[in-house]
């Protein structure tokens, strides 16, 4: 008789958080209603009324967002080290596209708004796929969607979110206090030194991990770096027979985070980012430069440079084609990687941080983009065949890995 083993992250996200992604289309829509609607000055007022050291804004775009990236952080960590990501076959198709899937929309974003340097700062915005919007859409087409195609989507959305972290700690801090970093520095050698020895206690690890935080927002690095640092020093448990170890202290962890990222930080970070006043917003607005720069590096970046990558790879035989899917199939996946709603919200904030005017401009760039690419990729893999001879490609989710 089969033992059935614990769900996985990745496997339970790719069964039940495409809920959590029709939540966060509810609170952008929300958001806009709200925005656009009688309480529209209380909304705004609202996010920046003072709690403590920080705006109402500032505690989930800083504060609970580093939840959010702990734990992308160990979904990352998982997947590099005992996960899909685990080979270097695995890896080698994901992270072509995704290199190409934030090196074409940049280009394209620069090749638009190259004349006014003011707006170069956000080269990246359009460079990040939203994982759980993308996959609520894919949701939505059942099983016209190959299962592989879904974890073709997620791999490239995982390594996606490697690329937006560096390009965070990298292009958008500054001011670096060294004392504060210092302190970071030393708490952070003190949890991987607790890994080192074998200390499982989460309390003790999530206390050092909040010290990190305000050590983090004290240094002049995004404090939401926090996250991916204290992840990456959380202890897996790994074994040939049982990878997903119910004890791993990783794995509880990842566990218990989810439902509350995936049903009530992204959504309320998607409710408090996606709120625009679009009265006198005409097709002029969103054709200005940097609106018309972001779309247009969704729409069009992400769907020419993850399919051309994923073209080129096959044809040179250094990936191959999702099992199962047709090259429509792909195409189709291409453009849900236009969906760049969360990260590049974030992303946007970053850029242009006390310019409130370019900040909704770049709102307004990348709900269009969004919902373009949203739109197009349902249509495409729900007017084509589902069906596909199966090719020796990337396995259907939930699949036992190779030895």
């Amino acid at each position: 008789m089969r033992t059935l083993l614990p769900i996985s992250a990745l496997r339970g996200f790719l069964r039940s958080e495409a809920a959590g992604g029709l939540l966060l289309m509810a609170a952008a829509a929300l958001a806009l209603v709200v925005a656009n609607g009688p309480f529209g000055a209380g909304y705004f007022h609202l996010l920046e009324r003072p709690v403590g050291p920080l705006s109402l804004h500032h505690w989930i775009n800083d504060g609970l967002m580093a939840l959010f990236f702990l734990l992308v952080g160990l979904e990352i960590k998982r997947e590099l080290l005992d996960g899909h990501l685990s080979r270097p076959a695995d890896r080698r198709l994901p992270l072509i596209a995704a290199l190409a899937g934030m090196a074409v929309p940049a280009a394209i974003y620069v090749a638009i708004v190259g004349a006014d340097p003011g707006l170069v700062a956000g080269w990246a915005i359009p460079s990040a796929t939203d994982i759980a919007f993308a996959i609520g859409v894919l949701a939505l087409l059942g099983s016209r969607a190959p299962a592989s195609l879904k974890l073709f989507l997620t791999t490239v959305a995982i390594v996606d979110d490697m690329g937006a972290v560096a390009i965070i700690a990298f292009f958008y801090s500054g001011g670096l206090n060294p004392a504060a970093l210092a302190a970071a520095a030393g708490l952070l050698a003190a949890m991987v030194a607790l890994n080192r020895r074998g200390v499982t206690s989460l309390a003790l690890y999530l206390l050092l991990a909040a010290l990190l935080w305000v050590a983090v927002y004290r240094s002049g690095v995004h404090a939401t770096i926090a996250g991916v640092l204290a992840a990456a020093t959380i202890p897996i448990r790994r074994s040939p027979a049982r990878p997903d170890d119910p004890h791993s202290a990783l794995h509880r962890l990842e566990h218990a985070l989810e439902p509350w990222v995936a049903y009530l930080i992204v959504p309320l970070f998607g409710f408090a980012n996606a709120g625009v006043a679009l009265s006198g917003v005409g097709l002029a607005g969103i054709l200005a430069p940097l609106p018309l720069a972001v779309a247009a590096g969704l729409f069009l970046g992400k769907q020419i440079g993850v399919f051309a990558a994923v073209r080129l790879a096959v044809a040179l035989g250094v990936g191959l084609r999702p099992q199962g899917a047709t090259w429509t199939q792909v195409y189709g996946v291409a453009l849900l990687c236009g969906i760049g709603f969360t990260m590049s919200l974030f992303i946007g904030g970053l850029a242009f941080p006390g310019a409130p005017d370019l900040v909704d401009e770049v709102k307004i760039g990348v709900l269009t983009g969004s919902v373009v690419s949203a739109l197009a990729g349902f249509a495409v893999l729900r007017f084509v065949r589902p069906f596909a001879a199966p090719s020796a490609g990337i396995a259907a989710a939930g699949s036992p890995p190779a030895a």
